[in-house]
């Protein structure tokens, strides 16, 4: 049988038909059956395994993996090797859950102590351990289990260096070769098994940073491991490891093994002489090593050229006349997606702070308009890519006026907006706050373009995010726009939609709500048309808030809402025939936080101003609850805006 499956795919799916998975597992888990036996059985279930995804499947439902980890018990090591073999196998496949390695509590401790059998255990058990650690309490499980320290030891095998071979040496090496070769797989499944380890986990980063190995510590090791005379596989996961642990703050941004190492690899990744599946994963772990850090942004922009660099991600698959070889078509259409997405997030990250860089990216070949084909490529993964790349670019106020209008980024924007996931829409949304903005030219044909109704659809999402995107799109929208684009906003929102909003859970929400409210309620006339028909709605509003426990900025916030109406014509008679409202005011007057006390200010001058009409009946109200006493103390206060702000009040009851 195992004769009859090696490397033939056909056999093997006939075998499983015929029932042959169950039979050998029942041969394996029988106390009669030989040692020599069981290991035969482990072997071919491991050659089945090695199959397609649906001979996974087949093992699966037979429930191998309960069977095979009982093997592990066995004293007999080429069993073991056998069992450990085929679960490999079996867990590095994407059809298995790898929640099945975690369902028995016993069976990681069990593993951690086969650990030092030989260098097939180490190798296997580390290649299970790196494919099966995807979530952090995955991570959590493996790190109390001690994965560090059983795994650390793993990355100093001895490597064997022989220059120059006399005739009878060469048996010597061969057998010295083929160890060699072992310890270097041991070596990269153990670094890979930190990689992952390490990912977005700090706990687990800051262990690895003082664990020593032969009196050197972790990061040294890996930062040896970066050096160009080792395999380029062995450079990229010890460049991952090392950009994982400082993006989880164990090591500094500005650290050498950050600026002079790690990231001089990574950028050596990219280049034309390497695989593209080599340069797919350098781009896309140094876009996530420099994202957070502009240092290291503009370190990247310089080193290599990287940026014309990356141009060359978009040239795949070649022109088909150059292409004689099919598997190389082949091969290049397959990456080419992946080439592309690296790419844009490559891109995304280079931009994300610096103008010079953003104007760089944009000025490389046909950019822009490589950009926008991306938003709407087949693959997913490439459009989010796009959107990212170039929500990066649209920060920028310059780019904003004429590369973005150059192209009508918000015609295909807007059409991804329409019917996409959560995960794009979550970024296309930020990208349209910034199209948004008042300076942007882009904001009329995307108001133009039925915006308002989309935007209001946003903030009844579930997802908070994009709640947050939809009325801070809004408030951008508001902020000094016609009173027609006022009235179109408060229309498709509706009042019991905005009360939604301001007694949301999500403080973000919240805020850009009382922002949207305070854009909307701005210059006079305005002011008072929207007061005249929302007015009821809005006090309440105003009520609901002042009443309920929030911190200082939603108060500061509420009350500047409360100031714009004060500067209405009509709208402040709103607030004068509102006890409650005055009352509330008088106590912010009075409130020990300054930025409160300033707020509640600007609404009694507003209010007191003696130019407008009804000024002497507003004065003598306010008169009468106390206000003029409270303008009397705070005149005399150490901060002298609130100082100047009170007297020139108190000047309008003079005049």
């Amino acid at each position: 049988m195992k004769n009859a499956v090696i490397g033939n795919n056909k056999q093997k799916a006939n075998l499983i038909v015929l029932g042959a998975v169950p039979r050998l597992l029942y041969l394996l888990q029988q106390e009669t059956s030989s040692t020599e036996l069981k290991t035969e059985c482990a072997v071919v279930l491991g050659s089945l395994a090695m199959g397609t995804e649906n001979n996974v499947k087949s093992l699966l439902d037979c429930h191998i993996i309960p069977a095979l980890l009982q093997g592990l018990l066995s004293q007999d090591l080429k069993f073991i090797e056998a069992c450990l073999r085929c679960l490999r196998t079996i867990f590095t496949s994407p059809v298995t859950p790898e929640e099945l390695l975690y369902t028995d509590a016993t069976v990681i401790p069990h593993l951690m102590a086969l650990l030092g059998r030989s260098r097939y255990t180490q190798e296997y058990i580390c290649q299970i351990f790196s494919h099966c650690c995807k979530a952090p309490d995955h991570q959590t499980i493996l790190f109390n289990h001690g994965a560090v320290q059983n795994i650390a030891h793993l990355l100093t095998s001895v490597s064997y260096k022989i220059k120059k071979l006399r005739l009878r040496e060469v048996k010597c090496f061969a057998q010295d070769h083929t160890s060699n070769k072992h310890q270097n797989q041991v070596r990269m499944q153990a670094l890979k098994c930190f990689s992952v380890l390490a990912f977005e986990n700090p706990q687990v980063s800051m262990t690895l940073v003082n664990v020593l190995v032969d009196g050197e510590l972790l990061p040294q090791i890996f930062v040896k491991m970066l050096q160009r005379d080792k395999p380029i596989e062995m450079q990229l996961t010890s460049a991952k490891c090392l950009t994982y642990m400082c993006r989880a703050g164990a090591i500094r941004t500005d650290d050498n093994c950050i600026v002079l190492k790690t990231l001089p690899c990574l950028v050596r990744m990219c280049s034309k002489e390497r695989l593209l599946e080599e340069r797919v994963e350098g781009a896309e772990t140094l876009a996530y090593l420099i994202e957070p850090d502009v240092e290291l942004q503009r370190i990247a922009s310089i080193t290599d050229h990287l940026i014309a660099m990356l141009a060359d991600y978009f040239k795949y698959p070649s022109s088909v006349s150059a292409i004689t070889d099919i598997k190389r078509l082949d091969h290049d259409l397959k990456h080419a997606h992946e080439l592309r997405q690296a790419a844009f997030k490559l891109y995304a990250s280079l931009g994300a702070n610096d103008e010079d860089i953003r104007k760089k990216i944009i000025e490389t070949e046909n950019m822009m308009d490589r950009i926008v084909n991306g938003l709407s490529e087949s693959s997913i993964k490439v459009r989010l890519a796009a959107v990212r790349c170039l929500h990066s670019l649209s920060r920028s106020v310059q780019q904003l006026r004429t590369s973005f209008q150059d192209h009508a980024v918000w015609k295909p924007l807007m059409k991804v907006l329409q019917n996409a996931p959560d995960e794009i829409l979550v970024v296309a949304s930020s990208m349209l706050c910034n199209l948004l903005l008042e300076f942007s030219p882009s904001k009329e044909p995307i108001l133009e373009s039925g915006a308002i109704e989309l935007l209001c659809g946003l903030t009844q999402s579930e997802n908070p995010a994009l709640r947050v995107n939809g009325i801070w799109a809004l408030m951008n929208m508001a902020f000094q726009a016609e009173q027609k684009i006022k009235a179109d906003i408060l229309r498709s929102l509706s009042t019991e939609q905005l009360f939604q909003l301001l007694s949301d859970s999500d403080l973000n929400v919240l805020m850009k709500t009382l922002g949207l409210l305070r854009n909307l309620l701005s210059t006079r006339p305005h002011i008072d048309k929207i007061m005249s028909t929302h007015g009821k709605q809005i006090m309440q509003a105003v009520t609901l808030i002042l009443e309920g426990e929030h911190n200082i900025e939603v108060e500061e916030q509420t009350l500047c809402i409360l100031a714009n109406i004060a500067d209405g014509t009509t709208a402040k008679e709103l607030i004068m025939s509102n006890d409650d409202i005055l009352q509330k005011i008088k106590y912010y007057m009075g409130h020990s936080h300054v930025k409160l006390q300033l707020a509640a200010m600007f609404c009694i001058s507003n209010l007191v101003w003696n130019e407008e009409e009804g000024s002497q009946e507003r004065q003598d109200k306010l008169r009468d609850i106390g206000i003029v006493d409270i303008l009397h103390k705070l005149s005399q206060s150490p901060d002298t805006n609130l100082c100047d702000k009170a007297k020139t009040a108190l000047q309008q009851y003079l005049a």
